[in-house]
């Protein structure tokens, strides 16, 4: 077996080579997702940015979390329909749901930014607000904070990969999804999460081109995202 060849089937495989599929859908249905695509992300970017200026320790921050994954989930919901999505089978002869190649993704990109936060921990400006975000975990319920990060999670992905992903069309999907949900992370004013946003709305961008649904980029991001929020903190505790 040959590493290199197998990692370039893989990448293949996960982010490049489309599976067959019709979601088509009529010109009247394709507009109704644009707008309501449209007026769901000014309202959840407006809850985002309240939700993460929320001290830690206040109870609030849990009401603006769920709100927030209403605001997203909601609207992709009422966009219109939506698909789980296939993935290319390891022996190319077929397709499947792709969990374990996503969940191969979310570990890839969660090793990748635990090896980015060996930089992190040590420049206080990008480190001290990373550690305020996660003072709500450390200051509340961890397993509260893991509920929201899930349902959140799931909720983005109904929304950018799903009702605005089908709302651009096909031709310039990856690249603007991948950007609105850079700007609207950006609300955040924190640098590291702004880059996971573009790294990771890239990664599951390409998963949603190539499945034509939310399911894998949904495990992707959950998986990165859980993996962050128990491995992110002792990292940056032990290494600044």
């Amino acid at each position: 077996m040959n590493p290199v060849a197998e990692l370039r089937a893989f990448v293949r495989a996960a982010l490049v080579d489309p599976v067959p599929r019709d979601h088509t859908e009529p010109d009247w249905a394709f507009r109704r997702r644009r707008v309501v695509a449209f007026v769901t992300l000014l309202i959840g970017a407006a809850v985002l940015a309240w939700a993460l200026r929320i001290e830690p320790g206040d109870p609030t921050f849990y009401v603006a979390t769920f709100a927030l994954a209403a605001v997203w989930a909601t609207g992709a919901l009422v966009s219109g329909p939506l698909h789980l999505g296939r993935g290319h089978t390891r022996a190319g002869r077929g397709s499947s749901r792709a969990i374990v190649q996503s969940l191969a993704l979310g570990f890839l990109l969660l090793g990748v930014f635990m090896l980015g936060a060996v930089v992190v921990a040590r420049i206080p400006v990008l480190r001290e607000p990373v550690q305020e975000l996660l003072d709500h975990a450390r200051f509340g319920s961890l397993a509260l904070v893991a509920v929201i990060t899930t349902v959140n999670g799931i909720a983005e992905e109904l929304y950018f990969r799903g009702a605005l992903y089908a709302g651009v069309g096909r031709r310039h999907a990856v690249a603007v999804t991948t950007v609105v949900y850079t700007l609207v992370t950006a609300t955040s004013g924190i640098p590291l999460l702004i880059l996971a946003g573009a790294l990771v709305g890239l990664v599951v961008g390409f998963q949603r081109r190539v499945t034509g649904g939310i399911l894998g980029p949904t495990i992707t991001h959950l998986t990165w995202s859980l993996g962050m929020l128990f491995l992110l903190p002792p990292v940056l505790d032990r290494l600044s």
